[in-house]
């Protein structure tokens, strides 16, 4: 069985291609884009070095089935999805930040709180709270988009001082934000898991704003179960939770956070196997579906073919 760790296609009509941290997305034209779900898993910013079985597959198919239920709320760039890790859509000028929507206090907002922060992004956070407790409204806390290294948070004010984005377009994105995150949040709770906080990312084309990149997945999203999180919180329990969190904790718990110096503990095939069992776990919970392994064998030759076979359709 292969793992998708890398691809290096030249398909027709083909004028860039940008390796992400997890995704490979080559332009066609000025217009299509062809965005390939590696297996790749990223940590603090850091592409770990063993890939993660089906890890691809699971992103795409999540992500497509969330566009596709919100399309009513925003247009988004997906036009078709030819082959299980593979997604194609509209081109569009991304905007420079990434906005990040938060239901609950953890994470890395709450490891800044326990060392005394009481500002997040520039809102103003109640003392007395706990790990793993509810906003009474969810917080928009936008993160800068870099293309290398780490994302930083950034306030409202300043992205609209510092002309990141207009202040007409930023009050639509974060309209668009809340929007997204209730459906998100009502899906999660049909199937007994809460969304506890996740980013979106938007572009620009002709004029209009569209939802861009993946929604609602295990690497951009958090989960908890519902069943328990009172009973666990009123505890001071940890969370039964489904999200990328877990391998975080993983590694902290192995020495590394990203930080210089620090190397990744190893990866055994056990290991990314577990990893595997967990994302497939969420794809299930999440959508109510079985998750169906495809045909893992000569991943790459797959992808090419099907890619191919979609573009002679435009």
């Amino acid at each position: 069985m292969d793992v998708l760790t890398r691809t290096d296609y030249n398909f027709p009509g083909q004028t860039h291609v940008y390796h992400g941290k997890v995704r490979d997305v080559y332009s066609i034209g000025n217009e299509t884009l062809v965005m390939i779900a590696t297996d790749r898993i990223s940590a603090f910013d850091v592409i770990l070095p063993e890939g993660i079985p089906y890890k691809g597959q699971v992103l795409n198919q999540i992500a497509s089935k969330f566009l596709d239920a919100t399309a009513d709320i925003v247009p988004n760039w997906k036009k078709a999805s030819p082959d299980p890790m593979v997604t194609v859509g509209v081109r569009c000028e991304p905007f420079k930040v990434e906005m990040v929507i938060r239901g609950y206090l953890t994470g890395s907002a709450w490891r800044e709180y326990k060392k005394g922060s009481r500002t997040l992004c520039g809102l103003p956070l109640p003392e007395g709270m706990r790990e793993n407790q509810k906003f009474e409204t969810p917080l928009i806390t936008p993160t800068t988009k870099a293309d290398e290294g780490h994302d930083e948070n950034i306030s409202r004010e300043e992205i609209i001082q510092q002309g990141l984005v207009g202040k007409e377009e930023y009050e639509q994105l974060e309209k668009y934000t809340y929007a997204l995150f209730r459906r998100g949040t009502e899906m999660a709770a049909e199937k007994g898991l809460i969304l506890v906080d996740t980013k979106y990312e938007f572009g620009k084309k002709d004029g209009k704003i569209y939802l861009i990149d993946e929604i609602h997945t295990p690497d951009s999203s958090r989960y908890f179960y519902n069943e328990g999180y009172k009973e666990r919180f009123e505890k001071g329990e940890e969370q039964r939770q489904l999200s990328k969190e877990f391998v975080r904790k993983w590694l902290m718990d192995n020495g590394f956070q990203g930080r210089a110096g620090e190397e990744v503990p190893e990866m055994t095939p056990a290991y990314c196997n577990s990893v595997s069992d967990r994302y497939i776990e969420l794809y299930e919970k999440i959508t109510g579906e079985k998750f169906v392994k495809a045909d893992a064998n000569d991943l790459e030759a797959r992808i090419e073919r099907n890619i191919l076979e979609y573009l002679k359709t435009l």
